[in-house]
């Protein structure tokens, strides 16, 4: 199973959610290519089955140019027959903001064709343990529905 994760990362939190994800998810045996959502374009998620966008959310709820840019290739593309899923960390003291980017990801999945395969998962700031214990729950999620 092919999985494809890609991540914008302001602070490196992101980033350490991405790292987190590909490696719960070798473990799993998926073949996992992972890269930087400015140096990705989203027809790169054609080749794979499993399409992970893992983002921050700016402030209350803007999208940063590299997160709208690579919404916007996501906009234009058939993902019909492909899993997602979604991920990000934010700050609670924006309250309605919090996490937004992930869920307008979310929607723009579904908008495209693509099924969901675990629910959202947003923390705060950079990953505790509260928040690697998430992801590893929502790669071994994955897993068990995709390799059965």
């Amino acid at each position: 199973m092919k999985a494809r994760i890609v991540y914008a990362s302001m602070t490196g939190n992101d980033a350490d959610m991405a790292d987190i994800l590909e490696e719960d998810l070798q473990d799993y045996d998926f073949d996992v290519e992972t890269s930087e959502a400015e140096f990705t374009d989203a027809s790169d998620y054609l080749a794979s089955d499993l399409c992970i966008f893992v983002t921050y959310t700016y402030g209350e709820g803007k999208m940063t140019d590299d997160v709208a840019d690579f919404y916007e290739q996501l906009r234009e593309l058939d993902l019909s027959g492909k899993y997602f899923a979604v991920m990000g960390s934010g700050d609670k003291t924006y309250n309605d903001h919090f996490c937004e980017n992930v869920f307008d990801f979310e929607k723009m999945f579904k908008q495209v064709g693509a099924e969901e395969i675990v629910k959202p998962v947003t923390i705060e700031n950079a990953p505790d343990d509260a928040a690697i214990d998430a992801i590893d729950k929502a790669a071994k999620e994955m897993a068990e529905r995709l390799n059965g």
